[in-house]
């Protein structure tokens, strides 16, 4: 009994091993990468913006350093927690209209823009979006999706986020901390103040 058992495990594994392989051999290369940046040319197959982004707003740039606290101030969750991430999303002159958390950071923004959609507010040309983490590509690609003008974070964009930022006209802040931030893509969106 002992040594069928052994027989059936052995041919459970060496089954299990040959379907894994061939999952990974499908021609094409592979990392640790998310699906968008593991592709050969994930900003071909970007999707249009709902709308183009226009020229306006131009929001002031001294607005900027006082947002990330706004938003922390707004998640209730975060402050018991410690947690979770947030997306904000405030109108051309800094009012905060709605936040949403999540555990992940990209459902946060889907369940902002879920919310955007509810209220009839798509696209949200003369709106700025704050992200609690970093500006992966696949944020930017969603906000591009909605018309954002502008999207801030509080810490890194990727490579690829700052190149479809770029890409589509979007204006791209990165490290939205401390009074100070960096400016990757854009910049027609920010008044020249304190650029």
């Amino acid at each position: 009994m002992e040594q069928q058992e052994q027989r059936f495990v052995e041919g459970a594994v060496g089954v299990f091993k040959r379907a894994r392989v061939q999952r990974l051999l499908r021609g094409t290369l592979r990392t640790s990468a998310c699906c968008y940046c593991d592709s050969l040319q994930p900003l071909r197959d970007l999707p249009p913006p709902l709308a183009r982004i226009r020229d306006k707003p131009v929001i002031d740039a001294a607005l900027l350093p006082a947002l990330p606290g706004r938003l922390r101030a707004a998640q209730p969750a975060f402050l018991s927690s410690g947690g979770l991430h947030a997306a904000a999303l405030f109108d051309g002159d800094g009012g905060l209209l709605a936040v949403r958390e999540d555990v992940g950071r990209h459902n946060a923004l889907d369940k902002l823009l879920g919310w955007a959609l509810g209220e009839q507010r798509l696209p949200l040309h003369d709106h700025l979006l704050l992200l609690s983490g970093r500006a992966g590509f696949e944020l930017v690609q969603k906000a591009l999706r909605a018309a954002v003008p502008v999207l801030c974070a509080v810490s890194a964009p990727s490579t690829l986020a700052v190149e479809a930022a770029q890409r589509h006209g979007m204006t791209l802040v990165g490290f939205l901390r401390e009074g100070r931030y960096n400016l990757y893509a854009g910049g027609r969106h920010l008044s020249a103040g304190q650029r």
